[in-house]
């Protein structure tokens, strides 16, 4: 690489996307959510949520993280990725309204898709085959010479967050939900299986990028220390966030199972996504009827 690593760029392609994203979100939950055109308000922790999460979308995709991330320091790679999965994503699917959730995934495909995606053996591989396929040696590479790949990968990892979260956080209508032991299980696994190229990394004895063979001139330090020091931040970062949210899950179960409640009442939402699926496997018998008739 020739220039100046820490050379402002001003990623107006990056901006226009956060941008896009904040006004789609506003005239989403301004829609109405039901028949009736009644409106369900984020509350100010959502405007809050919604917020950070589009602060870290744009760090993540900006000067200087994303420059780093593509051309200068595997640990500025490991930054972008942790903030698309630990932060973008969660804060995302919490900020919209569960109403508002049921809505977006109603059309059958989106719905199919969640059904199928929420499945925790599901969630978990694709979760780790996106993770440990995009830091594969080509894709890295391509990642540091294409900006259409990079947007590329950006979009998938924040896919693989959805993916991730969609089980562990329980709020999309029509996901499968398992219990809080489960969920804990589902998250600790999800912490360590998917983490294993932070191992290679750490104790890896030569650089595996040659994108980032010139990390010394970025953050002085050598390509190999900037590797073991991505591992070191990969495990540092993703256990504490993963583990705590495993936790989190099992108090509330047990806060829940102490008072005589209902960790998770059932939801009016979850009850029309259910009827939907009803109604809609219907027509399709109806449908394969017809045609053995005739």
């Amino acid at each position: 690489m020739t220039g100046d690593p820490w050379a402002f760029h001003a990623h107006l392609a990056a901006w226009v996307v956060v941008v896009v994203v904040g006004l789609l979100y506003v005239l989403v939950v301004r829609a109405p959510s039901a028949p009736d055109a009644t409106r369900v308000a984020p509350t100010s922790r959502q405007w809050w949520q919604f917020g950070w999460a589009m602060f870290a979308l744009a760090l993540a995709t900006t000067w200087p993280v994303a420059d780093l991330a593509a051309h200068w320091s595997l640990t500025g790679l490991l930054v972008q990725r942790l903030l698309f999965l630990l932060v973008v994503a969660p804060l995302l699917l919490l900020a919209i309204p569960t109403p508002v959730l049921g809505r977006l995934t109603r059309p059958w495909p989106i719905d199919v898709a969640v059904d199928f995606l929420s499945r925790v053996p599901v969630a978990i591989v694709v979760f780790t085959v996106i993770v440990v396929g995009t830091l594969v040696g080509p894709a890295v590479a391509a990642e540091s010479l294409s900006g259409w790949w990079r947007a590329f990968f950006d979009g998938l990892l924040v896919f693989a967050g959805f993916v991730l979260w969609v089980p562990a956080l329980g709020r999309v209508p029509g996901a499968r939900h398992p219990s809080a032991v489960g969920r804990a299980v589902y998250l600790v696994v999800q912490s360590v299986l998917p983490n294993f190229p932070a191992v290679v990394f750490v104790f890896s004895r030569h650089p595996l990028y040659v994108a980032f063979a010139h990390a010394h001139r970025a953050i002085a330090i050598s390509a190999l220390n900037d590797q073991q020091l991505a591992g070191i931040l990969a495990k540092v970062a993703t256990l504490p966030v993963l583990w705590t949210a495993a936790w989190r899950a099992l108090s509330r179960a047990e806060r829940a199972d102490r008072l005589g409640v209902d960790e998770e009442p059932l939801t009016w939402a979850e009850v029309q996504r259910e009827l939907e699926r009803t109604e809609r496997a219907e027509r399709r018998a109806a449908a394969s009827e017809g045609e053995a008739t005739t």
